[in-house]
């Protein structure tokens, strides 16, 4: 078995590959949708005895506690590595720098007739923040979610995560908490924890959003109780695509391409490029990186599976596949990169040059790590302070505002066959 796919873009073979990566996307699970729905209804009726239940049962723990301590919380800080806790701060500090430049303004129009017309924009209540836990806890996905949150003025985030094997919680993710100020944390994870902070229980207070990463049962019990609440999206697993000229450097490409690979042997790496000497190489150096790191057998499952090197005629070809994929990253180890933004028009988060590889985005630089995927990026944004706000408009008009525009509004309603939408009018005249 090779250890990824090598295709030449001639439009059916690359094609091909795109149809087995939209059948993975699209595949559901029947019995993991049958699994989630009766989670929910169980929680749904039974609230908390419900989620203990099913955390004895799914993590083989019963938690130390149920929501976690403050001084618990505040230990965890306290007594963390400072070299942690300070890099924790110094990639907060940029999280924030850069969403505070997306926060709406509420906004009001008066006309010289007396109408006035608005648009009021606020902060959600209350959100739901799940954290996963375990050997796949990411302290990086606190600070993105609950960052834009606050900024947008988010008065309340209530946080479920998984226990740790001894009942406790991770320590890290705790210390990631307390430094932008989650508010509650409460031991218990999977689609019973998201169905507790969806209808609300004795202790889990009931959210107006869940936001955060999980695995498939998360992710369907997010997707079920869509409409219930706001969800952030419903994520797939990780991607990453490379664009690559002849002076990119394929060290960094192989890099690149197995920091995706190790998420999920369902995550797809893609190196696009123009030279078959730098896809070759690229190859070479997978080969060669590959024993080095601690999540191999993940990362050769994900390049065999749903990895691929496809080379093109010239940048144009390339740019065209990157747009056809929308994939969640993607990275520009072009020549002068910034001469190809333009082109390029459905990603997550895009990444310019050599020194822009993809962890800078999941760890430190400021825009936010949880992004579109599946190509979903064709019509979804990334996570942003926008995600967290709700817009309610007003209207006010005066009495002779009003006549002026009653024969239209009448007629139209009319028209629709709505005539008491039409009375109301009329009768104020």
């Amino acid at each position: 078995m090779a250890l990824i796919n090598k295709i030449f873009a001639n439009g059916r073979d690359e094609e091909e590959f795109f149809a087995q990566l939209e059948k993975r996307n699209s595949e559901t699970d029947k019995k993991v949708t049958i699994a989630v729905s009766e989670i929910i209804d169980d929680v749904k009726e039974n609230g908390d005895k419900a989620v203990m239940a099913y955390t004895k049962q799914f993590d083989g723990v019963k938690p130390r506690y149920y929501e976690v301590p403050r001084d618990v919380i505040n230990d965890a800080l306290t007594t963390a590595d400072q070299r942690f806790v300070d890099a924790l701060l110094n990639s907060m500090e940029n999280i924030t720098e850069f969403h505070n430049r997306q926060k709406s303004q509420s906004f009001i129009d008066t006309k010289e007739n007396g109408v006035i017309l608005g648009q009021k924009v606020k902060g959600l209540n209350r959100v739901g923040l799940y954290v996963p836990g375990g050997t796949a806890a990411y302290p990086s996905s606190v600070l993105m979610n609950a960052v834009p949150a606050k900024i947008a003025g988010v008065k309340e985030i209530i946080m479920v995560t998984p226990p740790l094997k001894n009942g406790q919680p991770n320590k890290d993710i705790l210390v990631a908490a307390a430094i932008c100020g989650v508010d509650r944390i409460f031991l218990a994870g999977g689609a019973q924890a998201v169905a507790a902070l969806a209808y609300g229980t004795e202790e889990v207070p009931k959210v107006d959003k869940i936001v955060g990463p999980g695995n498939i049962y998360v992710a369907t019990a997010k997707k079920l109780l869509y409409g219930v609440v706001d969800i952030d999206m419903i994520a797939g697993p990780s991607e990453i695509l490379v664009l690559a000229d002849h002076k990119a450097n394929p060290r960094y490409i192989a890099a690149d391409l197995m920091s995706q690979a190790e998420h999920d042997v369902l995550a797809s790496s893609i190196l696009v490029t123009t030279s078959e000497r730098i896809a070759d190489e690229t190859i070479e150096e997978l080969e060669k990186q590959l024993p080095t790191l601690s999540r191999a057998s993940i990362i050769l499952r994900s390049l065999s599976d749903f990895g691929a090197v496809i080379i093109c005629e010239n940048k144009d070809q390339a740019c065209d596949i990157a747009n056809r994929l929308a994939p969640e990253h993607l990275e520009v180890l072009f020549e002068n990169p910034m001469e190809y933004l333009g082109r390029l028009d459905n990603a997550g988060s895009i990444f310019l040059g050599a020194f822009s590889p993809e962890p800078l985005g999941d760890y430190y630089a400021g825009p936010n790590h949880v992004l579109p995927t599946s190509g979903t990026a064709r019509f979804f944004s990334p996570l942003s302070v926008n995600s967290f706000e709700k817009r309610s408009s007003y209207i006010f008009y005066t009495e002779d505002a009003l006549r002026e525009a009653k024969d239209d509004i009448m007629l139209v309603a009319k028209k629709e066959g709505l005539t008491a939408h039409a009375n109301a009018i009329k009768v104020r005249f």
